[in-house]
C-alpha cells in the first residue's frame, strides 16, 4: 500500500504558528488548527477535521474513531482528529471539495474521485473482481498503486488505508441462477450509468430509485427486486418484502480514507510515520470488523426468513454485462480493467 511506502519519505517539517496560537482555513491551507508556546517549549497542537457518510455503528465509523484514538496515542496527543460521521459536513463529493479548499482535512471515498481521477472508476465495475481475494491483490499491486497514484495527483488527497465493501447481491421472490431468470426483471438501481446498462445487458429492466423508496416500491409490486450488500438488505429491512437473497456478487469494490495531501506534506517525518503506523494499524483493525460483520448480517437474514441462493451462473452474468462494460469504460480505462483480470 501507498502509505507504507511513503512511510520512509522525508517531508517538509510543520511551519511553527505564532506564540498566541491560529488557525489555517478557507482555500489557503489546510484546515488543521494549530498552536504553540514556546516559551514553555510545548510542541504544537494539530486539530484535524474528518467527515464521512455513514451513520455512527457502521464499521467504516467505527475504525475512523480508532485510528483518531491511534494517531492520539502515537503523536502523545500532539495530533488530535474528530470524527463527523453521518454527512454532518456534507456528502462524499461535498467533503472531498472541503479538503481541496482546505476546511476539512480527511474523508472516505471511493469511485466518486473517479470525478477527478478517471482511474478510480475501476475500484467498483461490475465483476471487476473475482473474489475477496484478487480484489486485494489488485489494491496491493501496481495496478493499485497507479490508482493511488492518480487520486494523489488529481484528487489532491492521499490514501492511508482502505475498507473492503461486502458484494453486492440481487434480493428477489423467485430464485435466479442465470440471466434468463432475470429477462424483464424490473430491478431498482442507484443512478449509476455503468450499472444501469450492465443490468440493460443481462435483459431486466432497471429502474434509478432511492434507495428509501425501495421498500415500498417492493410491496407494491411496482419493482421485481433490487441489489446491494447484505447490510443494506437488512437495515432496509427488505427481508419483510423479498424471499431471496441471490449471491450474484456482480459488484466488489473498495474505498479508501484519504487525507488532503498538504495536511500530510505539512507533517514532520517523525509524525508523519506516526500517522502511517496508526493507518496500518487501523486497516487491519477495520478488516477483523468487516470479517465479523459480513457473516453477522447474512445469519440476521437468514434468522428472518430469507434464503441465500448460493446456485448462481455468476460467469454467465459477467459475460452478459462485459460489452456494457466496455462501452461506459474509455480506453484508458478498459485497458486496466484487462490488467486486473489477468492477475491471479
Amino acid at each position: 500500500m501507498l502509505f507504507l511506502l511513503l512511510a520512509g519519505l522525508l517531508l517538509v517539517t510543520q511551519a511553527a504558528c505564532g506564540s498566541g496560537g491560529g488557525s489555517q482555513s478557507g482555500g489557503q491551507g489546510p484546515s488543521q488548527t494549530q498552536s504553540s508556546d514556546a516559551s514553555e517549549g510545548k510542541k504544537e497542537k494539530i486539530s484535524w477535521k474528518m467527515g464521512h457518510i455513514v451513520v455512527e455503528d457502521h464499521i467504516w465509523h467505527k475504525t475512523a474513531v480508532k485510528f483518531a484514538e491511534l494517531v492520539a496515542e502515537k503523536t502523545d496527543g500532539q495530533i488530535e482528529i474528530t470524527v463527523f460521521p453521518n454527512s454532518q459536513l456534507g456528502g462524499e463529493v461535498d467533503v472531498l471539495n472541503l479538503i481541496r479548499a482546505g476546511t476539512a482535512d480527511l474523508t472516505i471515498s471511493g469511485e466518486t474521485m473517479a470525478n477527478w481521477a478517471p482511474k478510480a472508476a475501476l475500484m467498483a465495475v461490475p465483476y471487476g473482481f473475482r473474489d475477496e481475494e484478487h480484489m486485494k491483490k489488485v489494491i496491493a499491486s501496481d495496478i493499485g498503486r497507479e490508482i493511488e497514484s492518480e487520486i494523489i495527483e488529481k484528487v489532491g488527497v492521499t490514501p492511508l488505508y482502505y475498507h473492503l465493501r461486502a458484494p453486492r447481491n440481487l434480493t428477489s421472490n423467485k430464485p435466479v441462477h442465470s440471466p434468463d431468470d432475470v429477462k424483464n426483471f424490473r430491478i431498482r438501481m442507484p443512478n449509476v450509468p455503468l450499472f444501469l446498462d450492465a443490468w440493460a445487458a443481462v435483459g431486466a429492466k432497471p429502474q434509478v430509485m432511492d434507495f428509501k423508496e425501495v421498500f415500498t416500491a417492493l410491496q407494491q409490486n411496482v419493482i421485481d427486486g433490487q441489489e446491494n450488500p447484505y447490510d443494506l438488505i437488512y437495515s432496509g429491512s427488505l427481508y419483510e418484502v423479498q424471499k431471496y437473497v441471490n449471491q450474484t456478487e456482480h459488484v466488489r469494490q473498495w474505498v479508501y480514507v484519504v487525507i488532503g495531501n498538504k495536511q500530510l506534506e505539512s507533517l514532520s517525518s517523525e509524525l508523519k510515520q506516526a500517522v502511517l503506523e496508526a493507518a496500518a494499524e487501523a486497516q487491519e483493525y477495520g478488516q477483523e470488523l468487516f470479517t465479523a460483520e459480513i457473516e453477522d448480517y447474512r445469519q440476521k437474514l437468514i434468522d428472518r426468513g430469507m434464503q441465500i441462493n448460493e446456485d448462481v451462473d455468476r460467469e454467465a452474468f459477467k459475460q452478459a454485462m462485459e460489452e456494457a462494460v466496455r462501452k461506459n469504460l474509455s480506453e484508458e480505462q478498459f485497458a486496466l480493467y484487462e490488467k486486473i483480470q489477468q492477475i491471479q
